[in-house]
């Protein structure tokens, strides 16, 4: 094993132990969060036909009732699609005040419906026609095009999607670090002193006792409120202090998808992911404050699920699903891109929604417009994908 890999995986300090260069004062320019929702959720969930039959159809026990337009909450984002009333009280109101979107139809051309090989090649962002680099993630290349500073990962590992060149801090937010232990931290700096990995191992300590310095006070406070005490909107009010303050480009994912079994309608277990999901996006405007203005989420997942619902009152793995952009930097308050109405002869393979926003095009045009890419740069972050020009920021 190479020193330098060691040092990642020893004294369990890493990943967050080595980060290669410190945070240098607070990044200038728009931020940038995906959000990752690994399991392929069922986008027809979120997004719900307003007049598709078909749909009720192919649906008997886990369709979404059309909403009561009485209601004292409209639901209905335009004349096609309804939202999960589930979101009501979080991304609705984005998405009334022009801070979110909905891109349905979106996704990869891969066909394989397997989560961990759609999930490389959608987080690699490479030709699919060309040779796989594991080495190197689409978000990686991105922060080597706009040089504005250094990204992080809000996860365990350094997820596929910021491996390469660029350094990337790598905090946990679920288990956030602990200052490390002063014995501890000279032992190891002992160890490459005189090195060419002084430098890393320096600034890597720095960055893990910053963030645990950053998040105490946000977890004191937040002991007091039982309701943000768990699951994902507390991860995003982390998430929001520390890319409030450090970082202008961040990755996190969300898993517990994977609904093949008893996934529900307006109420059940898919529901409270999408209240849990809705409750962060919520936490993590408001603790971006005016940043917010100036910041773009992007939700997005390996695939969509079967249109049909399968025997077990849940869905099976798909193709074609729903991508969401939200933030002042959004033009939101729409449901973008390619569509077509949802009828047995539009499904892809007689089973999926079709991908008709690849996601290379999409996320291409998004970059270039929210960073001003030129051609040249744009094709070093997805090669030989040309930017589909939706005007979603």
């Amino acid at each position: 094993m190479k020193r330098r890999d060691w040092l990642r995986s020893s004294l369990g300090l890493a990943p967050a132990l080595v980060a290669s260069r410190v945070w240098a004062g607070e990044p200038q320019g728009a931020r940038l969060l995906m959000v990752f929702l690994r399991g392929g959720y069922d986008s027809l969930s979120l997004l719900v036909p307003r007049e598709s039959r078909f749909y009720r159809e192919v649906r008997p026990n886990i369709a979404l009732p059309v909403p009561d337009p009485a209601a004292a909450t409209d639901l209905h984002l335009d004349a096609d699609w309804t939202l999960h009333p589930a979101l009501t009280d979080t991304v609705l109101p984005l998405y009334r005040r022009g801070q979110a979107l909905f891109l349905p139809f979106s996704g990869i051309h891969n066909l394989s419906r397997s989560h961990f090989e759609t999930q490389d090649a959608i987080e690699m962002g490479q030709a699919p026609e060309g040779p796989r680099n594991y080495a190197s993630g689409f978000l990686n290349r991105l922060a080597a095009q706009i040089g504005a500073g250094q990204p992080i990962a809000f996860t365990e590992q350094l997820p596929l999607v910021l491996r390469g060149e660029q350094p990337v801090a790598t905090v946990s937010v679920r288990a956030p670090a602990r200052p490390v232990d002063a014995r501890q931290r000279e032992l190891v700096s002992a160890m490459y002193r005189d090195t060419p990995l002084a430098r890393e191992v320096a600034e890597g300590f720095a960055v893990r006792e910053q963030a645990a310095r950053d998040l105490a006070g946000e977890m004191a406070q937040a002991g007091r409120q039982a309701v943000s005490a768990r699951g994902f909107e507390l991860e995003a009010r982390r998430v929001a202090r520390l890319m409030r303050d450090r970082h202008a480009l961040g990755f996190i994912d969300v898993g517990g998808w994977d609904t093949h079994v008893g996934q529900g309608a307006a109420t059940g277990a898919l529901a409270s992911r999408f209240e849990e999901l809705g409750r962060g996006l919520a936490a993590f405007a408001g603790g971006m404050g005016p940043l917010w203005e100036h910041t773009l989420v992007v939700v997005l997942s390996e695939f969509g699920r079967t249109v049909r619902e399968n025997g077990n009152r849940g869905t099976d793995h798909g193709h074609g699903t729903v991508y969401w952009l939200l933030g002042g930097a959004a033009r939101g308050g729409r449901v973008a891109g390619e569509q077509v109405r949802l009828e047995r002869q539009t499904l892809f393979q007689d089973r999926d929604c079709p991908v008709l926003n690849e996601y290379r095009a999409v996320l291409g045009g998004v970059f270039q417009r929210l960073y001003g890419l030129n051609t040249a740069r744009l094709e070093r972050v997805f090669p030989g994908a040309t930017p589909a020009e939706l005007g979603l920021v």
